[in-house]
């Protein structure tokens, strides 16, 4: 099996440890010299002084550490984050010294102050020492190159200096050792531990901010958001999912300004319906993919690969019963003046009667508007406010360009964005979305004068073009005949389909939407 990034990391660290030792031949204070702040003590953001990684290579390798955390403290960032891995991020123990003593400068000066985190692949105890020694406030500890022992060892060793360990996790199994040492600890844990949910996969630097959203219920009350954070708007996203902080890194190194906008966008931020929608959304994808990739040995090749499914358009009971039956993680309900329009009394009663019966196996029910100023489109916002649908699917329509729904989005209502695409210039406006915070953007097939459920495919090519690998929210053709190809070529993530299992606007097949679940399922 070949190596992965971060067993490389590992691995040449360790070589570097043999030869040079546990303080890579670099100077180090006797003893600590520096006063202590506790870390994440409020929630905040955590900013990091970081020259390099190994997914971008050069990020900032001028950069002078002082001056940059003083940029950062200037910006009353809870936290600064010093890389002390040498071979692909290019830090040093010396940066976190030279940090260390800027922060008890500036509290002599009585100036804000942060706490100072020592990031890197820890491996002994020793080295929690050593990091205690440099003026470190807290120390990194991945979960995933530890075994439950050296963990435990090592955030023990922390808790007596009374400094924090950040334990991050991503994978089910680091969520087993965050248990194993929180137990350990006992109620120091709530004093020492501080856990860190990781948006980027170490092993491919591949990163996805529904990761954070699928286990943010798992971890503790204090925990961070890391990675993936490249805007204000991210920033707040991750405020909404409930995260007390956010660890953000290559955007502040190479642009120092836009420290204040992200530290300001997380502290007025708050925990709201968006980011519970988002959460629901992701903690079912994420138990989808587990589910299947159980049975996988006895299913066929495309299971293991089954997107999420959105079936759009419900207008009659029966049709979005059957589709809750057989599996449908997603119902949409139009609230714009086209043949599948719907009414408030309608979706009120089917919520109700869905919920009642299938408790939280019930599929995320979804306000599809165009307009939101319309009397439909208030109607789908007020729904959605209300808990009746859990989010409203803008269609075509930016939230971002309007201060008065800008503001709605932002305090207590739950949506997502669909972009019409026809042309290569259409993903401009999904870049913009996605600059705005947006995990997560349906693509639907763009025919003039009709915003959706036309029947008609996004062209092939510009789908290759264009995606960059993102995760694929799909809709436009979609339907039993083609669902498998379709899949097959471009791995979604969801698939909306509305006309593909219809007789008419509105009036679901059900011999269609059985066909088309039975792609998925079929032995």
């Amino acid at each position: 099996m070949s190596e992965d990034i971060l067993q490389k990391i590992v691995r040449m660290r360790r070589e570097d440890i043999d030869r040079l030792g546990l303080n890579f031949n670099i100077d180090i204070p006797k003893a600590r010299r520096v006063g202590h702040t506790e870390f994440l003590g409020n929630a905040g953001a955590i900013l990091e002084v970081k020259r390099a990684s190994p997914s971008k290579g050069d990020i900032a390798p001028d950069l002078n550490p002082v001056e940059l955390a003083t940029t950062y403290a200037e910006a009353h960032a809870q936290a600064v984050s010093v890389l002390t891995e040498m071979n692909f991020f290019k830090g040093s123990l010396r940066d976190l010294i030279a940090v260390a003593d800027l922060m008890e400068r500036r509290r002599q000066q009585g100036l804000h102050t942060c706490a100072v985190l020592r990031k890197d692949f820890l491996l002994f105890e020793d080295e929690i020492d050593i990091a205690y020694r440099c003026g470190a406030d807290a120390v990194l500890l991945i979960a995933r190159i530890l075994d439950d022992e050296q963990l435990v060892k090592m955030a023990e060793r922390a808790q007596k200096f009374g400094i924090q360990a950040f334990v991050e996790v991503r994978e089910a199994d680091d969520f087993r050792k965050l248990s194993v040492v929180t137990a350990a600890l006992g109620d120091a844990a709530a004093k020492t531990i501080v856990a860190g949910v990781n948006s980027r996969d170490l092993a491919t630097f591949h990163t996805d901010p529904l990761i954070p959203a699928s286990v943010r219920s798992k971890l503790p009350a204090k925990a961070v958001f890391e990675s993936g954070i490249l805007s204000a708007a991210d920033a707040t996203y991750a405020r909404n999912l409930g995260f007390t902080g956010i660890l953000v890194g290559e955007a502040v190194a190479k642009n120092p300004p836009l420290a204040k906008d992200v530290v300001s966008a997380f502290e007025s931020g708050c925990e709201n319906a968006r980011g519970q929608f988002w959460k629901k959304f992701a903690e079912r994808k994420f138990a989808n993919n587990e589910t299947r990739a159980a049975s996988s040995q006895d299913a066929r090749p495309q299971d293991a690969r089954r997107p999420l499914v959105k079936i759009c358009g419900i207008t009659r009971e029966e049709d979005g019963l059957l589709a809750a039956e057989l599996g449908a993680d997603m119902l949409g309900f139009v609230f714009s003046t086209t043949k599948r329009l719907t009414t408030e009394e309608f979706v009120t009663s089917f919520s109700t009667k869905l919920r009642a019966a299938r408790n939280d196996g019930s599929p995320l029910l979804v306000g599809v508007i165009t307009d939101p100023n319309s009397v439909e489109g208030k109607t789908a916002i007020k729904l959605a406010q209300e808990g009746v649908l859990d989010a409203v699917q803008f269609h075509g329509v930016d939230p971002h360009n309007s201060d008065a729904l800008a503001e709605s989005c932002s305090a207590a209502l739950p949506y997502y964005c669909a972009a019409r695409v026809g042309a290569p210039e259409d993903f401009d406006y999904i870049a913009n979305l996605r600059k705005n915070g947006e995990p997560r953007i349906l693509l639907d097939a763009k025919v003039e004068g009709i915003p959706g459920g036309t029947g008609k495919t996004i062209p092939e090519s510009l789908l290759r073009e264009k995606a960059n690998g993102a995760p694929l929210w799909l809709a436009g053709g979609i339907n039993p005949e083609n669902v498998a190809t379709i899949c097959e070529k471009f791995h979604p993530e969801l698939i909306d389909v509305s006309s593909g299992i219809e007789d008419a606007p509105g009036i679901k097949n059900h011999d269609k939407m059985k066909a088309l679940f039975a792609e998925f399922t079929a032995k």
